[in-house]
């Protein structure tokens, strides 16, 4: 029997289409950002949401040169501090727009003097109701407890308003041509990871700038649906540390977009390797570690984003090997109302 999220899973470039088809709404939260012209932007989420972020974080300062922060949610919820936001913008990302210090957070932020923008997939909700903006991003209705769709839907829409906010035409092509590439993306077959990892006890998730939040969501997933330990790294940071648990067969998967951070993702897994590591890369450009496909979109912020979706078909079929039941990960639930 296929799984729900084997099914959310195949929905993705179908919901991103859908998305993209409302292009008016997603123009209109760029040309106010374009407008109010930020001197830094903060971010607002957790989870699976929090690692969507990350990824504009890095997209933005790529594309703008602005420089993004994620805020900590205690801030408000917890320490109740006053925040000074005169001259910036908030983005804040919730699957279910539902929990109280994400909501919390992003009423400071308005409070504090920046333009918000919240991206969720349940309109109305406590947080789209907060925000200057609110934008649906229109994953459809998500069953599993495991994010994909609305992951993905949140990148999608916070690439469209940026493309947007930049006026960039290229990237604005590569948003719209998304829906075609994450259907590629769907045939790509990285099954060759479920039987190593199905008796592993750790690995590590490299990436690099885009690919680093792309790691880091990953690792969540792993974490989630098949109770297998798993840390995103920065390639660079891993040499500073980490690498000391690096013995023979420890696995790793390193993603690399067709981006500048390439050839140095390429590197650091060749040097894994030859510490006799198990290691899976999705370039060509490593010496030693075991090719993954991947799709070339034409832009490195699109590259990026379509590494998760053959991870994510993959973890389905890794946590079924490993005995679990991918749509209800144990002690976990859809929406996590922290404080």
């Amino acid at each position: 029997m296929t799984s729900i999220m084997r099914q959310e899973i195949d929905q993705i470039p179908q919901v991103a289409a859908s998305l993209l088809s409302n292009q008016a709404a997603l123009d209109s939260v760029g040309k106010a950002l374009r407008e109010r012209d930020p001197a830094v932007v903060v971010t607002i989420a957790r989870g699976s949401s929090d690692h969507a972020a990350y990824f504009l974080k890095y997209a933005i300062e790529l594309e703008l040169g602005i420089p993004v922060a994620s805020l900590g949610p205690s801030l408000s919820s917890i320490y109740q501090v006053p925040l000074k936001l005169e001259r910036a913008a908030a983005i804040a990302v919730s699957q279910s727009g539902a929990s109280p210090d994400i909501v919390s957070l992003a009423k400071s932020a308005r409070d504090g003097g920046a333009l918000t923008v919240a991206l969720a997939n349940t309109l109305p909700s406590p947080l789209t109701e907060t925000a200057n903006f609110a934008v649906d991003i229109g994953a459809g209705p998500e069953i599993a407890v495991a994010a994909t769709k609305s992951f993905v839907n949140s990148i999608v829409t916070g690439l469209a308003i940026l493309a947007a906010w930049k006026g960039d035409a290229a990237l604005t092509r590569a948003v719209q041509d998304l829906p075609n590439q994450l259907g590629r993306a769907l045939s790509l077959d990285w099954s060759m990871l479920v039987e190593p990892l199905s008796s592993a006890d750790s690995l590590y998730m490299l990436g690099r700038g885009p690919t680093l939040a792309i790691a880091s969501e990953a690792a969540l997933k792993c974490k989630e649906t098949c109770e297998l330990h798993a840390e995103a790294y920065s390639s660079a940071e891993v040499l500073h540390g980490p690498v000391s648990l690096v013995a023979d067969s420890f696995p790793i998967i390193a993603f690399a977009a067709r981006d500048k951070a390439e050839a140095s993702i390429a590197e650091t897994a060749s040097k894994m390797a030859a510490k006799k590591a198990s290691v899976y890369l999705t370039s060509s450009k490593g010496d030693g570690p075991t090719a993954l496909p991947f799709v070339e979109t034409g832009h490195p912020l699109t590259d990026a984003l379509c590494l998760i979706i053959p991870y994510y078909g993959m973890v389905e079929a890794l946590s079924r090997s490993r005995g679990f039941n991918p749509d209800k990960p144990a002690a976990l639930k859809k929406v996590t109302e922290t404080q």
